[in-house]
This record gives structure tokens, sequence and C-alpha cells, in this order.
């Protein structure tokens, strides 16, 4: 389920990351005894989060992530963690695995490591079995409790401000300085922004359009839910220039919250939305019921079809959700869905 799962911030807040001064080279060549006296030398490291602060005296060799995508940093940066959590939303073959994920293991020589199972929340015995020395959670909606909990097995790097709320260039910012690997981690930024920016060029019609993420629930008409600009989705788009309907601007303001909803009888608060963006199935249907009620039908995006629909639990679907290493797997064709329902 999309709503529970997830949320790129708008409020990309001044992070403050303190730490020493000191130079990193690759993780890869971990047995390079000059690259691993290099990465010793940014520690102790700092960093600031919701929950205060966490000291890391010396380099990470064991690390583990928990909740979603936090995994990817480190796999990107040649590091693989010894835990991490298990994908059921989006995995396209079973095996707790986003396929971007798999493809940056295998490019590394790397075995899958141990899946965390999060079903019911985070499974502190099996992270405290790897024995990590740090924790990766930049990207999350940790509790207060669960953050103490964890902290008990290893120092934790826990979101900035707002839960499911961290921009991907913050999640690799925070999650790279925990790793004695912030050159790298800017590095990797860079290479992604200009990713971005290429695969948006392909598509100048989105520049100017007002896209609304949302979540309708097929059997519930009477509600429209939809992502705040403090969630990911939304907050990708606003970071690369495209302008935010009102009703999601109005919403917004002063909640902390990344989902809600708004009775359709407010319809007419969606007259500027270009396109809608929801989840549903491989027939489309969900498009031909949208424009059959009475109350959606009167948003002209949803009466000229202008629907983009990501089928639910896909790959594609969970890569709206941009980070380290489904950007390159999947970001021209997030944009050509996007696109291609303004056709």
């Amino acid at each position: 389920m999309p709503i529970s799962r997830s949320a790129t911030a708008i409020a990309l807040s001044a992070l403050t990351v303190l730490a020493l001064a000191g130079c990193a080279t690759s993780a890869a060549d971990g047995g390079d005894a000059a690259a691993n006296e290099a990465d010793a030398g940014a520690f102790p490291v700092t960093i600031e989060h919701a929950f205060g602060e966490t000291t890391i005296e010396s380099k990470p060799e064991r690390v583990a992530t928990v909740a979603w995508s936090n995994q990817e940093v480190p796999i990107a940066l040649g590091v693989v963690p010894v835990g991490m959590a298990e994908v059921t939303w989006g995995d396209d073959d079973g095996d707790g695995v986003l396929p971007w994920v798999e493809d940056a293991l295998e490019e590394i020589g790397a075995e899958t490591p141990v899946l965390f199972d999060e079903t019911d929340g985070i499974d502190f015995e099996a992270v405290a079995d790897t024995q990590p020395d740090v924790i990766l959670a930049a990207y999350s909606g940790l509790t207060q409790e669960e953050y103490d909990t964890l902290s008990k097995i290893a120092p934790v790097v826990a979101y900035p401000e707002v839960p499911w709320g961290t921009s991907y260039e913050d999640m690799i910012r925070l999650n790279s300085t925990a790793l004695g690997l912030a050159d790298e981690g800017d590095a990797l930024i860079e290479e992604l922004n200009s990713e971005v920016d290429a695969a948006l060029a392909d598509f100048p019609e989105l520049a100017e359009s007002k896209v609304l993420f949302s979540y309708i629930d097929p059997s519930d008409f009477s509600q429209i839910g939809f992502y705040t600009s403090l969630d990911t989705r939304p907050g990708f788009l606003v970071d690369l220039g495209l302008p935010l309907p009102a009703v999601v601007e109005e919403e917004s303001t002063g909640t902390d919250q990344f989902y809600t909803t708004v009775s359709a009888e407010q319809a007419d608060r969606f007259g500027d939305v270009d396109v809608f963006v929801t989840y549903g199935d491989a027939s489309g249907s969900i498009i031909e019921q949208l424009q059959a009620d009475p109350l959606l039908s009167q948003i002209p995006a949803i009466a000229a079809g202008h629907i983009a629909i990501l089928e639910e639990s896909t790959p594609l679907a969970a890569s709206a959700n941009p980070s380290p290493l489904s950007i390159g797997w999947g970001i021209h064709d997030y944009f050509a869905v996007l696109a291609g329902a303004l056709d």
C-alpha cells in the first residue's frame, strides 16, 4: 500500500552535518590500506537529525539499513550492507529485492544481504543479529521509540525533520557522511541530478504542468487522497521546477503529514491540475470509473483523461519515489508515463 510505505520533501531544510575534515575514497577498494586510512580520517562524525544527533566514532565496517531505499546509498558507493529491509511493494520476482538493487549487487559481485522482514514493523532482533556498526535510516518514518531501540544496537542515522520526507539528495548526504564517504556522496548526487535533467529535457511538455500525485480508492470516490509537498513524490517534481496545484499548496501549509484527503464535494479545488497520477491496474479501468463519477468527472483533468496510471506494486510504481539506484533504472520511463497522460 503506497500510503503507508513512503514518501521528496519540499522541505530541503538546512541539514547540519558536522564532520571533521578528511578525505574519502571509494569503498569498493576496501583492501587498499591508504584508502582505508583516508576513510578513517573522516571520523569521528556527528550527524544532526530529528531525534537529536548521532556521533559515529570510527569508520563503520558493518552497515545495516532499515526502511525504504537507505540500502541504495552504500551499495551505490560500493559498500554491501550486512542487512537491509526486505521489499514487498514493487518487487517484480518475489525475492524481496527491487530490480535496480539486484543489478547493482550483481555488478559489484555481491550476494544479497540479510533481509529484514518489516511487514509488522522493524525486526529489531534481526537487525541486532547482523551486528552492525551503524544503522542507516535517513529516509524513514522512525518513531522515537524505534529510534531509541535501534540506538541500543548501533548508532542510528535518522531523517532530518519530516518522516518520509527526505529527498534522495539528503538521504545520500546523510548516509554517505555516516560511512565516511561524503565526497563520493556529493559526486553521486551530481551524477544523478544530471541524469534526471537529461531525462526531463526529453519531455518539455511537463515543464509547466501541475501534477497531482494521488491515491484514489476505487471502492470509495467520496474522498480524493493525495500526497502533500512533504512527500518525496510531489517534492521531487517541485525540486525540478514543476509548479504545485493550488490544492496541494494549500493542504501542505501548516502540516507535517505527507498524505491527506479532501471531500469529492470540493472537486472544484482541483481545477488547475494538469495531470492526475494514481496507482491502478494495468487495464486502466480506473480512468473510466473516475470519468463516470458525477463529482470527480467535474475536474477538468479527469474529464479530459489526463490521468497517469502507475500499475500497482510494480517496479515502475516504486521508482516514483526517486532513489540513488532507481533513477538510472527508470526515470525516463517514469517521465514518459506522466507526459503520456497529457496526450
